[in-house]
């Protein structure tokens, strides 16, 4: 383990920085805050959605649409 022998040392920060270091954290926050205002309203949806009994599909859904598939062509060398 290798430690400084210099102490501990705490330097101010300039008003740039400081207001920097602001607006960063006031970011951070709002974004939070709509973050976890969007994950309640998806809640009160689902919730609603329960409540009413709406079933989410009337049947299994496919990543295939239906018909006969397209001829793929090979690509030309």
């Amino acid at each position: 383990m290798n430690e400084s022998q210099e102490p501990f040392r705490v330097e101010q920060l300039r008003f740039g920085h400081w207001l920097i270091e602001l607006f960063t954290a006031i970011g951070i926050t709002v974004g939070l805050a709509l973050l976890w205002m969007c994950e309640n309203l998806r809640n009160q949806y689902f919730r609603l959605l329960d409540r009413v009994n709406f079933k989410p599909r009337p049947r299994r859904a496919s990543a295939f649409p239906p018909g006969t598939p397209a001829k793929v062509t090979p690509p030309r060398a």
